[in-house]
Protein backbone atom coordinates (compact mmCIF):
# COMPACT_ATOMS: atom_id res chain seq x y z
CA UNK A 1 0.00 0.00 0.00
CA UNK A 2 1.55 3.35 -1.17
CA UNK A 3 1.37 6.06 1.37
CA UNK A 4 0.73 9.37 -0.19
CA UNK A 5 2.49 12.36 1.36
CA UNK A 6 0.25 15.40 1.84
CA UNK A 7 0.94 18.22 -0.47
CA UNK A 8 2.77 21.45 0.57
CA UNK A 9 0.53 24.34 0.51
CA UNK A 10 2.79 27.75 -0.32
CA UNK A 11 1.65 31.16 -1.28
CA UNK A 12 4.07 33.96 -2.72
CA UNK A 13 2.97 37.28 -3.23
CA UNK A 14 4.34 39.14 -6.79
CA UNK A 15 4.74 42.45 -7.44
CA UNK A 16 5.26 43.34 -11.47
CA UNK A 17 6.07 47.21 -12.40
CA UNK A 18 7.18 49.86 -14.71
CA UNK A 19 5.95 52.45 -17.21
CA UNK A 20 2.92 52.75 -18.05
CA UNK A 21 2.10 51.25 -21.40
CA UNK A 22 4.70 48.64 -21.74
CA UNK A 23 1.91 45.36 -21.03
CA UNK A 24 2.47 44.54 -17.50
CA UNK A 25 -1.48 43.60 -17.28
CA UNK A 26 -1.71 41.93 -20.54
CA UNK A 27 1.42 40.05 -19.78
CA UNK A 28 -0.06 38.77 -16.39
CA UNK A 29 -3.13 37.92 -18.31
CA UNK A 30 -1.47 35.97 -20.93
CA UNK A 31 0.08 33.67 -18.00
CA UNK A 32 -3.52 33.23 -16.16
CA UNK A 33 -5.82 32.50 -18.72
CA UNK A 34 -3.67 31.83 -21.62
CA UNK A 35 -4.90 34.10 -23.63
CA UNK A 36 -3.79 37.73 -25.17
CA UNK A 37 -6.36 40.62 -24.82
CA UNK A 38 -5.28 43.48 -26.84
CA UNK A 39 -8.05 45.52 -25.00
CA UNK A 40 -7.20 45.74 -21.17
CA UNK A 41 -7.60 49.35 -19.85
CA UNK A 42 -4.87 50.90 -17.99
CA UNK A 43 -4.88 49.61 -14.40
CA UNK A 44 -5.19 52.47 -11.56
CA UNK A 45 -3.59 51.91 -8.42
CA UNK A 46 -2.77 48.27 -8.90
CA UNK A 47 -4.82 45.03 -9.44
CA UNK A 48 -4.75 41.53 -7.84
CA UNK A 49 -4.60 38.31 -9.88
CA UNK A 50 -4.23 34.73 -8.45
CA UNK A 51 -2.57 31.67 -10.22
CA UNK A 52 -2.77 28.40 -8.60
CA UNK A 53 -0.29 26.26 -9.37
CA UNK A 54 -0.12 22.53 -8.30
CA UNK A 55 3.00 19.99 -8.65
CA UNK A 56 3.24 16.67 -7.37
CA UNK A 57 4.36 17.77 -3.49
CA UNK A 58 3.00 21.44 -3.91
CA UNK A 59 -0.09 23.61 -4.49
CA UNK A 60 1.09 27.45 -4.82
CA UNK A 61 -1.43 30.19 -4.92
CA UNK A 62 0.78 32.73 -6.76
CA UNK A 63 -1.23 36.33 -5.89
CA UNK A 64 0.38 38.72 -8.98
CA UNK A 65 0.03 42.61 -7.70
CA UNK A 66 -0.09 44.93 -10.89
CA UNK A 67 0.99 47.57 -10.41
CA UNK A 68 0.23 50.99 -12.61
CA UNK A 69 2.80 52.55 -14.56
CA UNK A 70 1.50 56.48 -14.53
CA UNK A 71 3.63 59.29 -12.60
CA UNK A 72 0.77 59.81 -10.30
CA UNK A 73 0.70 56.83 -8.73
CA UNK A 74 4.57 55.50 -8.13
CA UNK A 75 4.72 56.97 -4.64
CA UNK A 76 2.20 53.74 -3.95
CA UNK A 77 4.81 51.33 -5.15
CA UNK A 78 6.87 51.00 -1.95
CA UNK A 79 3.93 50.24 0.41
CA UNK A 80 2.70 47.39 -2.01
CA UNK A 81 6.20 46.43 -2.46
CA UNK A 82 6.36 45.24 1.44
CA UNK A 83 5.49 41.43 1.79
CA UNK A 84 7.06 40.73 -1.66
CA UNK A 85 8.34 37.31 -2.61
CA UNK A 86 9.49 38.56 -5.72
CA UNK A 87 9.16 41.14 -8.23
CA UNK A 88 9.41 41.77 -12.14
CA UNK A 89 10.34 45.03 -13.27
CA UNK A 90 8.74 45.22 -17.28
CA UNK A 91 9.97 47.56 -19.65
CA UNK A 92 8.99 47.51 -23.82
CA UNK A 93 11.50 46.51 -25.81
CA UNK A 94 10.63 49.49 -28.55
CA UNK A 95 10.34 51.97 -26.25
CA UNK A 96 13.73 53.04 -25.09
CA UNK A 97 12.56 55.62 -21.84
CA UNK A 98 10.87 52.24 -20.40
CA UNK A 99 14.31 50.70 -20.25
CA UNK A 100 16.40 53.78 -19.46
CA UNK A 101 13.88 54.36 -16.32
CA UNK A 102 14.97 51.25 -14.35
CA UNK A 103 16.71 52.91 -11.93
CA UNK A 104 13.86 55.24 -10.97
CA UNK A 105 11.49 52.23 -11.08
CA UNK A 106 13.72 50.11 -8.21
CA UNK A 107 14.70 52.74 -5.86
CA UNK A 108 10.82 53.50 -5.18
CA UNK A 109 10.64 49.63 -4.65
CA UNK A 110 13.34 49.58 -2.82
CA UNK A 111 11.84 52.03 -0.36
CA UNK A 112 9.28 49.20 0.55
CA UNK A 113 11.58 46.34 1.17
CA UNK A 114 13.91 48.22 3.92
CA UNK A 115 17.24 47.01 2.28
CA UNK A 116 16.51 44.10 -0.56
CA UNK A 117 18.93 41.24 -0.39
CA UNK A 118 20.61 40.56 -3.44
CA UNK A 119 18.89 37.07 -3.80
CA UNK A 120 15.94 38.64 -4.06
CA UNK A 121 14.33 37.13 -6.87
CA UNK A 122 13.57 40.22 -9.22
CA UNK A 123 13.51 39.44 -13.02
CA UNK A 124 13.47 42.32 -15.81
CA UNK A 125 11.29 41.38 -18.29
CA UNK A 126 11.46 42.80 -21.69
CA UNK A 127 8.00 42.70 -23.28
CA UNK A 128 6.21 42.94 -26.42
CA UNK A 129 8.87 40.72 -28.52
CA UNK A 130 7.07 40.62 -31.41
CA UNK A 131 7.55 43.73 -32.56
CA UNK A 132 11.22 43.13 -33.06
CA UNK A 133 11.05 45.07 -35.77
CA UNK A 134 10.49 48.56 -33.73
CA UNK A 135 13.13 47.57 -31.24
CA UNK A 136 14.75 50.35 -29.79
CA UNK A 137 17.95 48.77 -28.42
CA UNK A 138 19.55 45.40 -29.07
CA UNK A 139 19.18 42.86 -26.26
CA UNK A 140 23.33 43.15 -25.73
CA UNK A 141 22.50 46.84 -25.22
CA UNK A 142 19.76 46.19 -22.66
CA UNK A 143 21.80 43.57 -21.07
CA UNK A 144 24.79 45.94 -20.95
CA UNK A 145 22.61 48.69 -18.93
CA UNK A 146 22.01 45.52 -16.81
CA UNK A 147 25.66 44.75 -15.53
CA UNK A 148 25.94 46.50 -12.95
CA UNK A 149 22.69 44.93 -11.82
CA UNK A 150 24.12 41.05 -11.84
CA UNK A 151 21.59 39.64 -9.09
CA UNK A 152 19.00 40.58 -12.34
CA UNK A 153 17.97 37.95 -14.79
CA UNK A 154 16.65 39.74 -17.60
CA UNK A 155 14.42 37.21 -19.87
CA UNK A 156 12.45 38.93 -23.58
CA UNK A 157 8.64 37.78 -24.12
CA UNK A 158 5.45 38.21 -26.03
CA UNK A 159 2.34 38.25 -24.50
CA UNK A 160 1.08 38.89 -27.64
CA UNK A 161 2.30 35.08 -29.26
CA UNK A 162 2.87 33.51 -25.79
CA UNK A 163 6.46 33.19 -26.75
CA UNK A 164 8.68 32.69 -23.23
CA UNK A 165 5.31 33.58 -20.95
CA UNK A 166 5.69 30.20 -19.39
CA UNK A 167 9.08 30.23 -18.78
CA UNK A 168 9.08 33.77 -16.97
CA UNK A 169 6.90 32.76 -14.36
CA UNK A 170 8.35 29.11 -14.12
CA UNK A 171 11.74 30.81 -13.39
CA UNK A 172 10.63 33.55 -10.96
CA UNK A 173 8.71 30.40 -8.68
CA UNK A 174 11.75 28.74 -9.07
CA UNK A 175 13.43 31.26 -7.45
CA UNK A 176 11.23 32.03 -4.81
CA UNK A 177 11.01 28.30 -3.86
CA UNK A 178 15.34 28.51 -3.27
CA UNK A 179 15.13 31.89 -1.87
CA UNK A 180 12.91 31.18 0.67
CA UNK A 181 14.49 27.99 1.63
CA UNK A 182 11.42 25.43 0.79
Amino acid sequence: MEIKTPKMDLAFKMCIFGDSSVGKSTLINRYVTAKFDNDLKSTLGAAILMKFIETETMRITLQIWDFAGEERFRSLLPSYAKGSSAAIFMCDISNRDSITNIDKWLLTFDEGLNNRDPKFPLIVVGGKLDLEEKRSMSKKDIEDILTVREEFDYIECSSKTGENVDLLFQTIVDKMLIYGNI
